[in-house]
Parts: structure tokens; C-alpha cells; sequence
């Protein structure tokens, strides 16, 4: 049994977090004009409601996966936090909004294509996401832009191996993806106001190398068992070199293309958000520090427990896809 852990360097947990950085990337969203879903959808209860009462929560299930019977050394953030603290605006823009408005979501049945310049273009369905591929679990660090962190033992297969799978032509430079449009299912994609100002659905983009990296990574599960829907589910991206934001979540769509794809946020705000977002403490956001961050584990949400925010996230082995690149201009 085989767990990937990439490559790690010790970091100190001894200083103070500043709460005014994890509000703060809400003030653009305010500045346009958008209140955002947690404003305008209500309370749980007006949730459940919403939904129809007789629905049941979403449940997850055990999966199969190549695991390490040894003890990981580096320290997870507890599950609980992991599936409580997210960023999902297509159901809600607060923290706490994706867990509460999302157990209601449908995800089987589920359709993801793989198109575009490619010889042998294909989809999968639901089951199809956890055979079609073997699945192994993946230690990695998950950096916020707001400035907090997470360390997530993901459960996925290689996204490589289903670009691989789709023969792309030489063509293809890029790599498309776009999240499920469902506004019934899915209340922040009702409005742009709902939605925080994003304009659905969301969509991001890498290059191609980028995406056959070994590191990146489609994941259907986290902690032993499939994602929920807060996080993700079936399935996502993580891309643990680059900020979250990156990390799309509920794929319906890959396309191989030879134009650099839109991406959400850089449309949004390119000022602030650009299309590699590579995790560098160097390149401050025009708002706050990136040299450091919140590393989210046991304690408190705002417990002195900040380090250093290390290059790539501390995975210098992408280094290499950027040699020659101005990494403060291309942000």
C-alpha cells in the first residue's frame, strides 16, 4: 500500500493570525455591489425549505484507495474543520454557507466530458469516477489566497493519466474546466448578487503541462471516503502548488483547447487574481501579505498557529515549468 507524500520543510506555528485578512477578500464583492448568497438565501431552515423537507442529507461512502498503514507524519487538519470552513460560492460566500445549503446536492447521476483537440474524446459517468482509474490517497498542503491553510489527505487518481486517456493533440496548450450549472441545485448561480458577482458557471484554466504535472491531481474523496458536497463533490481539482482558487470544484467539463481558457476570479478582478496564482509569499496580494499564512488544524480558527508561506507551497519540484517567467508579472 503506497501514500504520496510530496516533499515538506518544517514550519513554525507562533504567530498571531490577523482576522481582518480573512474578511478582507469580501471587499471587492462588496465594492461591486454584490451582498452576496448568505445575504439573500436566508437562514438553514429557509435552506431546508428550499429544497423540500422530505430530502435526505447528503451522505458519503467508504472508498477503495492505495493507502499507508504507517503513521503520516505530517499533521492533517481535522476532518471536522476540513468540511465546515470552505469557499463554494455557488452556495453562499460565507464559510460556513457551503455546508449548511449544500446537503441536499444531486450528484448521481453525473456527467463529465473530456473534449476538444483531442484524438479519442470521452466521458465519464458516476461509477466511472471511482473505477476508471485507480485511486490512491495524496498528502497535500491547500493554500487559500486569503492567507489560511489546510493540510488534506486527498483521494483521487492523476489527472494526467485522463488527459493521457484522451490521446490530446500537439495542438492543445491548455487545459478548460468548468463546474456544473444548476442554479436549482445550486442557489448562488441564481444571480450574480447571490453568487458573489461571479459569472457562472465557474470556470478555470492551466496549461497543459501544468495539468500532466504528477502532482495534480482529480480528487472524488478526502479523509477515507468520497467528497462531500461542500468540497467538491464528485469530484474537483487540486492543484497544491497554486492557490486554492485554482482548485475548481464539481467538474462537469474538461476541454483541451489551444487558447489560454477565462478563469473566474481573473475576470472578476484581474488586478488581484491572475491566471497562474502560483502560491508565492513574495507577490502580496494588492490587499494583504502572502508571506504568511493561517495554518488551520485543531485549535480555534483564529489560534496562534501562523507560519511561513514557503514557494509553490513547498512543492519546489514544479519549479521548473516556470523557468524564464516573471512570476510577479505572470501572478
Amino acid at each position: 500500500m503506497l501514500i504520496k507524500i510530496p516533499k515538506t520543510s518544517a514550519a513554525k506555528e507562533n504567530q498571531i493570525t490577523e482576522e481582518s485578512v480573512y474578511h478582507r477578500r469580501r471587499d471587492i464583492i462588496k465594492s461591486m455591489g454584490f451582498v452576496g448568497a448568505s445575504s439573500l438565501l436566508g437562514s438553514t431552515s429557509a435552506q431546508a425549505s428550499f429544497f423540500g423537507n422530505d430530502d435526505k442529507p447528503f451522505e458519503t461512502r467508504a472508498l477503495d484507495y492505495a493507502a499507508d498503514a504507517k503513521q503520516v507524519s505530517t499533521k492533517l487538519t481535522p476532518e471536522e474543520k476540513i468540511i465546515t470552513h470552505n469557499n463554494f460560492y455557488e452556495f453562499g460566500t460565507g464559510k460556513s454557507d457551503p455546508v449548511e445549503n449544500a446537503q441536499q446536492f444531486k450528484v448521481n447521476p453525473w456527467r463529465l466530458s473530456i473534449e476538444g483537440l483531442a484524438e479519442a474524446p470521452f466521458s465519464l459517468d458516476y461509477d466511472d469516477l471511482f473505477k476508471q482509474f485507480p485511486l490512491e490517497e495524496r498528502v497535500y498542503r491547500l493554500r487559500c489566497v486569503e492567507a489560511w491553510s489546510m493540510v488534506v489527505p486527498w483521494i483521487g487518481f492523476s489527472l494526467g493519466a485522463l488527459i493521457k486517456k484522451a490521446k490530446p493533440l500537439s495542438s492543445a496548450k491548455y487545459v478548460a474546466f468548468e463546474t456544473l450549472y444548476d442554479p436549482k441545485q445550486m442557489p448562488g448561480q441564481k444571480n450574480r448578487f447571490a453568487g458573489g458577482g461571479i459569472d457562472y458557471p465557474y470556470v478555470e484554466g492551466l496549461r497543459i503541462d501544468e495539468a500532466v504535472h504528477p502532482l495534480t491531481l482529480l480528487s472524488v474523496g478526502l479523509y477515507g471516503k468520497t467528497l462531500p458536497p461542500q468540497n467538491g463533490a464528485p469530484i474537483r481539482l487540486v492543484v497544491p502548488w497554486k492557490y486554492g482558487f485554482k482548485s475548481i470544484k464539481s467538474i462537469t467539463r474538461i476541454r483541451l483547447t489551444d487558447k489560454r481558457p477565462p478563469t473566474s476570479w481573473n475576470r472578476l478582478a484581474p488586478n488581484e487574481y491572475g491566471f497562474y496564482a502560483n502560491v508565492n509569499p513574495t507577490v502580496d496580494h494588492p490587499r494583504w501579505s502572502q508571506a504568511s499564512e493561517r495554518r488551520i488544524s485543531g485549535a480555534s480558527l483564529f489560534a496562534r498557529n501562523r507560519i511561513d508561506t514557503q514557494m509553490f507551497n513547498g512543492y519546489d519540484e514544479v519549479a521548473p515549468l516556470y523557468d524564464g517567467m516573471n512570476l510577479r508579472k505572470n501572478f
